[in-house]
C-alpha cells in the first residue's frame, strides 16, 4: 500500500487539478513537476523527460500529420461541398418519411471520411440542416440528436485526428488504424440509419415527408447527386487509398489532402486569403492545444512511472487476469465514465500509456500488434461517445451554440441518449468479434 501512495496521489491531484478548471496541459506537466520533487526524484531523471519530449513529440515525424488533417478539413468545409450533398441528398429521398434524416445521416458518414474534424462538422451541419428539419416538423430530439451523432463520426472514420494519436501511443502504424477503423465506422453508420429507418415505419409522425415546391425529376436528381459525390469521393480515394496501395504513408497522405481540399475550396470560389487565415489561424490553434496536452502527459506519465504507478494499475487488473474480457471491459467503463468530464485527447495522452503494458499482455487469441490494434480501434468507438454525454459532450455545446431559438439544451441531451445507445452496441460489436476491426488489415496483408 506504501508504494501505492504517490501514484495515487497524482492520479487524486490530477483530477482535482482538471475539475478546478485550470489547463489541462499545465495541470498534467504541473502535477508531474510538483510530485517528482515530493517524493525525491532526482533530477538527473527528470533531464531524461525533456530528451523524451524532444524525440518523441517534437520531431515525430507522424505527428506532422496532425495540422495537416486539420487544414483539410477546416478547407473542405469552406469549400460548399457538404452544402451542396445535403441539397442533392435530400432531393433524392424527398416524399418519404425521414428523408432529410437519411440525407444528414448519409453525409455524416461521408463528410467523416473526409474532414475528422468534430466541431466544424457540427456546427455546419446544424446550420445546413436543423433548421429545415425544424420547419418540415421533425421532432426536435431526433433532429438534434442525429446532427451531433452524425457530426461525431469524423473522430472515428479515418482520416482521424485521434488515430494518429492513438497510433503515436500505443506504437502501432497509423495505416493499419485507419484501415480497421473503417468496419466499425460503417458498422455505426449503418445503425444510425436502421434506427431512423425504425423511426420512419413505427413513428413517421416524428419525421415527415419533406415538402418540395419545384422537385426535380429523380434521374436528374441522382445525377446531381454523383457529381455532387465526384469531389469528396475522389479525395477520399487519395488520400486513403494512396495509404492502402503503399504509395504515401499517413503524414504523405494527409499533405496530399490538404492540397486536395485546397483545390476544391478554389474551384468552389470559396479560396480567398481571409478563408485561408481562418483555416491556418484555426489549425495552429488546434494543433497547439493538442501538442501542449501530449508534452504536459509525457511529463505526468514518466513520473508516475517512475513512482511506481505501472505497478499499481498492473496490481488493479491482475485480479481479472484469468479472463481478459473482464479487464478490456473494466478498462471500457472506466474510459466511458471518464467522457462525461474529459476531452479524448486528455483520456488518451493519460489512460493510453498506463493501460497499454496491461492489454498488450492479456491473451485473446491474437498476436501483440493485433490485439493493441484491436484494443485501439474499441477505444476510439468508446470515446466518440465522450463528444454526446453531458455534462461536457463538446457536440452538444457547439449544436446549442447555433440552435434555433426554442431547441433547449435539455432537447439536445434527450435527443442524443439513443445514439449513445446505438454507439454502445457497435462498442460491444467490435470487443465481441474482433475481426469488425480487424477483417480489413488483415485481408490487406495478404
Amino acid at each position: 500500500m506504501e508504494d501505492a501512495f504517490w501514484p495515487l496521489l497524482m492520479l487524486l491531484g490530477l483530477m482535482g487539478g482538471i475539475f478546478a478548471g485550470y489547463p489541462v496541459a499545465f495541470v498534467l506537466g504541473g502535477i508531474g513537476i510538483l510530485f517528482a520533487v515530493m517524493a525525491g526524484v532526482p533530477l538527473v531523471f527528470l533531464s531524461t523527460t525533456v530528451a523524451r519530449i524532444y524525440s518523441g513529440t517534437l520531431t515525430n515525424w507522424l505527428l506532422i500529420a496532425i495540422p495537416l488533417f486539420v487544414f483539410m478539413g477546416l478547407m473542405l468545409e469552406r469549400s460548399g461541398v457538404a452544402e451542396r450533398l445535403l441539397k442533392s441528398l435530400a432531393s433524392v429521398f424527398r416524399g418519404m418519411p425521414g428523408g432529410y434524416a437519411f440525407a444528414v445521416a448519409i453525409i455524416g458518414v461521408v463528410m467523416a471520411a473526409s474532414t475528422g474534424i468534430i466541431g466544424a462538422s457540427v456546427v455546419l451541419m446544424g446550420m445546413m440542416a436543423l433548421p429545415t428539419m425544424l420547419q418540415n416538423r421533425y421532432d426536435p430530439k431526433i433532429a438534434t440528436g442525429l446532427i451531433a451523432a452524425s457530426g461525431t463520426l469524423g473522430i472515428l472514420i479515418p482520416p482521424s485526428i485521434m488515430l494518429i494519436v492513438l497510433g503515436d501511443q500505443l506504437r502501432v502504424s497509423v495505416g493499419d488504424l485507419f484501415m480497421a477503423a473503417v468496419g466499425p465506422g460503417l458498422l455505426l453508420g449503418a445503425l444510425y440509419i436502421l434506427y431512423l429507418v425504425c423511426v420512419a415505419i413505427f413513428q413517421p409522425h416524428r419525421m415527415p415527408p419533406a415538402e418540395v415546391a419545384d422537385p426535380l425529376p429523380f434521374w436528374r436528381a441522382a445525377g446531381t447527386l454523383a457529381l455532387d459525390l465526384l469531389a469528396p469521393v475522389l479525395l477520399i480515394v487519395s488520400v486513403l487509398g494512396t495509404i492502402v496501395a503503399g504509395i504515401a504513408t499517413p503524414t504523405e497522405s494527409a499533405a496530399i489532402g490538404a492540397l486536395g481540399a485546397m483545390v476544391l475550396a478554389l474551384v468552389s470560389r470559396q479560396l480567398d486569403w481571409a478563408t485561408l487565415y481562418a483555416a491556418l489561424r484555426d489549425t495552429t490553434k488546434t494543433t497547439a492545444m493538442i501538442i501542449f496536452v501530449m508534452l504536459g502527459a509525457t511529463v505526468f506519465s514518466v513520473v508516475f512511472r517512475k513512482l511506481g504507478g505501472d505497478a499499481l494499475i498492473a496490481d488493479l487488473f491482475a485480479v481479472h487476469e484469468g479472463n481478459p474480457y473482464v479487464v478490456i471491459v473494466m478498462i471500457m467503463a472506466l474510459v466511458f465514465v471518464l467522457g462525461f468530464f474529459l476531452e479524448w485527447v486528455e483520456i488518451t495522452l493519460v489512460v493510453v500509456p498506463i493501460v497499454a503494458p496491461v492489454v498488450a499482455g492479456l491473451d485473446f487469441g491474437l498476436t501483440p500488434e493485433q490485439t493493441l490494434i484491436w484494443f485501439a480501434i474499441a477505444l476510439a468507438v468508446n470515446l466518440q461517445t465522450s463528444f454526446l454525454t453531458p455534462p461536457f459532450g463538446y457536440a452538444l455545446f457547439y449544436l446549442r451554440g447555433i440552435a434555433p431559438e426554442g431547441v433547449s439544451i435539455g432537447t439536445i441531451y434527450r435527443g442524443v441518449i439513443p445514439f449513445v445507445v446505438l454507439q454502445i452496441v457497435a462498442l460491444a460489436a467490435v470487443i465481441y468479434w474482433p475481426q469488425v476491426a480487424l477483417y480489413i488489415p488483415l485481408a490487406l496483408a495478404k
